[in-house]
């Protein structure tokens, strides 16, 4: 029987696939509402769409006034329109121009949790010709100013948690609460309504994210207004197709979209295809302070959400989820998984747990604007383990030899990804960025992969040294240099093991100077808790009572130290330490 179903979606998915390249191919042609052109992107000519809004502005101003009376931000008791957002943000743009000197360019950080009001000082940010640079919420007091003066932001915006990270930080701080825009931003001055804003154009600076580099610091990525706003112009695209699909399948389209936010704003994931593509969709949010998948499901259920992305561990909760037949969950048609691997597994278990759902798979990185590769409905179904096909009509894939050659399909290599959504730099690292550009446009991502016959992508690896826990990434080296500024530790050596529940977790494997004290665990842990975020922290420490090995470079060799010590530690679910977990600090 289970063979059976298994050949019958695999049917379906080939079905499927020849229908969403007819259905693309129609929203694309000439004159049709996605109709694609030809741009110059890193030197090379790539598709764009021919109608999309210049900037992040354009795009506020249109489809803000499009959806002006529709709901559109609701956390609690609080709910605000499309109308009003985009009010409450001219507002506190006009203040940041006249009061606070912001000019175009100008690095503009956020520091703060999920909440309406950061909605508006992003869209404040951008809209006073700013770049908006989004500090993740997590980060130590030094993590922070480390960010901070790499993106050589003169202003910070941030919430009260956040602001007393920030004293003395280099950098002017303004305080924000998570209230009502009228009150939330009080005390920041007052602005006539005819203070001049300016107008961004398509290759002025929109976004700086900050990516943790297997170098062992964060790297600014820095986005130009074309490039994001082409990103979410290409989720629409593909949300377009899957749901005209879905209408002549006999399963049409709410009369109105609801997507909850429990994921941070200041990851890609976040900010581009779930608040960014919400304008276009005139999509309203519905805020989870922290992640508790009971609450997530009472708020699809009281809320009518449509849709849901998380982690790939927040949809699995549901699934499994001792209560979830004691909520409706009927209006979610879609699980959508974002910022780490989803285990094929899940995708079974969301379909047996919520017949009516679809699970979705993607990929995409911060430096793509999310965008890479989609796995739909019936396909994701049929191949779980795969992340899908490239992102039409926008994105094109390719798999790199060790000689970054174009691999042949089937064989395994880097993946590659090319796109007018890619970013334009790092921020002051122009060696980093040629060396993530192939001579010809592709974007090596150091993830590594093979393509079907069909273009599928599966993911087998990562040639970075990258740990990507529950949807955050961890730099190996960065830890390992914070772990060896310890006056006992020698050398160490940090890689991933795998957890079912984060996916993949820290270890650190170390040994001790000659002659001094060895520390024990709760010393260790403690010595990187005032340094590092704590999803950062590893989840166990190995001391090596022999010096690590190393390879003919001298360097650590992690492969061997894996081999021989990954086996015998205690998982995190074990010891019951460093569990994240509730994925949006209170506010």
């Amino acid at each position: 029987m289970a063979t059976n179903k298994a050949q019958g979606w695999t049917a379906q998915a080939a079905a499927l696939r020849g229908e969403m390249g007819a259905v693309m191919a129609a929203l694309t042609a000439p004159g049709a509402p996605f109709e694609t052109t030809m741009v110059v992107h890193h030197g090379h000519s790539v598709p764009a769409f021919a109608r999309a809004p210049a900037s992040l502005p354009a795009l506020f101003a249109h489809f803000c006034a499009e959806h002006a009376d529709a709901e559109f931000l609701v956390d609690g008791d609080l709910r605000l329109t499309f109308g009003e957002t985009y009010a409450a943000a001219r507002a506190l743009a006009r203040v940041l121009v006249a009061r606070h000197a912001v000019r175009p360019g100008d690095r503009v950080g956020i520091a703060a949790a999920n909440s309406p009001a950061w909605v508006v000082a992003f869209m404040a940010v951008v809209v006073a010709g700013g770049c908006a640079t989004l500090l993740n919420r997590w980060w130590t007091e030094g993590e922070l100013r480390d960010a901070i003066a790499l993106a050589e932001c003169a202003l910070v915006l941030a919430d009260e948690a956040r602001a007393g990270r920030l004293a003395d930080g280099g950098a002017k701080v303004l305080t924000f609460a998570h209230t009502h825009p009228a009150a939330a931003f009080a005390g920041w001055g007052e602005a006539d309504v005819a203070t001049a804003l300016p107008q961004p154009g398509a290759e002025d600076l929109a976004t700086l994210l900050f990516t943790s580099g297997s170098s062992g610091r964060p790297r600014g990525a820095v986005s130009d207004h074309r490039a994001v706003v082409q990103a979410v112009m290409n989720f629409l695209a593909q949300a377009a197709m899957v749901l005209s699909i879905a209408s002549r399948q006999g399963r049409p389209a709410p009369t109105r979209q609801i997507a909850l936010v429990n994921v941070p704003l200041f990851h890609v994931t976040g900010l581009v295809p779930l608040l960014l593509q919400s304008f276009v969709m005139g999509r309203a949010l519905v805020f989870l302070p922290q992640w508790d998948a009971r609450e997530a499901m009472r708020l699809i259920a009281a809320e009518r959400v449509t849709y849901f992305v998380g982690v790939p561990l927040m949809s699995h909760e549901i699934a499994i989820h001792p209560e979830r037949a004691a909520f409706d969950l009927s209006s979610c048609a879609y699980f959508a998984a974002g910022g780490a691997a989803r285990p094929a597994e899940h995708v079974g278990a969301i379909r047996q747990a919520l017949p009516h759902a679809f699970a979705l798979n993607g990929y995409g990185l911060t430096e793509t604007n999310a965008t890479g590769a989609n796995n739909f409905n019936e396909a994701c179904l049929a191949h779980p383990d795969s992340v899908g096909a490239a992102s039409a009509p926008l994105v094109e894939l390719a798999i790199l030899g060790e000689d970054g050659g174009r691999l042949p399909e089937g064989q395994v290599g880097e993946i590659a990804i090319r796109s007018v959504c890619t970013i334009r730099e790092y921020w002051r690292d122009p060696a980093a960025t040629r060396a993530a550009f192939t001579a010809d446009g592709f974007l090596r991502t150091g993830d590594v992969g093979q393509l079907d016959a069909a273009g599928f992508l599966t993911i087998t690896g990562r040639a970075k040294d990258i740990i990507v826990r529950g949807g955050e990434n961890i730099s190996c080296l960065e830890v390992e240099l914070v772990l060896m500024a310890h006056p006992a530790v020698a050398e160490a050596a940090v890689f991933a093991v795998p957890d079912a529940r984060m996916g993949e977790v820290p270890l650190a494997v170390w040994h001790p100077r000659p002659g001094a004290e060895a520390p024990d665990e709760a010393e260790l842990r403690a010595y990187l808790a005032t340094r590092l975020a704590a999803f950062k922290l590893p989840a166990a420490f190995v001391r090596a009572h022999d010096p690590l090995p190393r390879l003919g470079s001298h360097k650590i060799d992690r492969q061997a130290v894996r081999l021989c010590y990954a086996a015998t530690a205690d998982t995190p679910r074990q010891q019951g330490e460093n569990q994240p977990a509730r994925r949006s600090d209170p506010r």
